[in-house]
């Protein structure tokens, strides 16, 4: 059905322009009842889809500012790979106190969600230990010697707890305003170590120095083995030291 779908939230819905949305996704703006919103169109399965959409809904009714899930006329969330959610304002992070006040947004972030399910289909960096793939994550695909290498990083955080984190919480994904942060794009969300979501510009988790080189290490793995073979993946597994 493709683009098609968007007649579920009303004769009038219609694609607006095109926006930045990663390789995954088709991202357009549109307008739903008169009303500027986001519409992703990807591959994602129901019970995918489903997993993010109740989390932005939990998210959103504990005081996080997230773009909550608009639904279709007849209540749906989302139609064959379509999810259509609230357009929200603002500029990115760039000084060290507005990289805190992202600090504090994931760590209320990762206290919401503890014990919550894994997103169906996705691995965490140490189930990655033990299995070689888990949604967009192939480690066959990676040299022998680099996948090495990364589940070295990733076995240092083995035991800890895990919750949701964001997966992608650079610039392009945070809106700040006045009076709130908000976090976007949670395609990459999951359950995993909070350490992944903590490797932030000026240190803003305040993390000390062995706290630091465990999330610098085991974001450097996972963003190189999430897209490996582009030149950022490669750039982030040089990154990961050798064992």
């Amino acid at each position: 059905m493709g683009w098609n779908a968007l007649e579920y939230w009303g004769k009038d819905a219609r694609r607006l322009q095109p926006l930045t949305g990663g390789v995954a996704n088709d991202v357009w703006s549109v307008q739903i009842g008169g009303q500027l919103a986001v519409a992703r169109l990807g591959t994602r399965s129901n019970a995918d889809l489903g997993w993010e959409t109740e989390l932005l809904q939990h998210l959103d009714r504990n005081g996080m500012t997230v773009p909550l899930p608009i639904p279709t006329m007849d209540g749906r969330m989302f139609v064959d790979g379509l999810l259509v959610m609230q357009y929200l304002e603002g500029g990115p992070p760039e000084t060290a106190d507005d990289w805190r006040r992202v600090a504090d947004t994931l760590r209320q972030l990762h206290r919401l969600t503890q014990g919550w399910p894994q997103r169906p289909g996705w691995k965490s960096s140490t189930d990655l230990l033990q299995v070689d793939r888990g949604t967009r994550i192939d480690l066959t695909a990676m040299p022998p010697e680099g996948v090495a290498r990364c589940r070295a990083a990733w076995a240092r955080l083995a035991g800890r707890q895990t919750c949701v984190v964001h997966g992608d919480a650079n610039p392009r994904n945070i809106l700040l305003s006045a009076g709130r942060v908000a976090l976007i794009d949670w395609d990459e969300s999951h359950v995993d170590v909070p350490d992944l979501d903590l490797e932030l510009p000026h240190n803003a988790a305040d993390l000390d120095a062995h706290a630091w080189d465990i999330a610098e290490q085991a974001s450097a793995a996972w963003e190189a083995a999430v897209c490996w073979r582009d030149e950022y993946a490669v750039k982030r597994l040089a990154q990961v030291r050798a064992v």
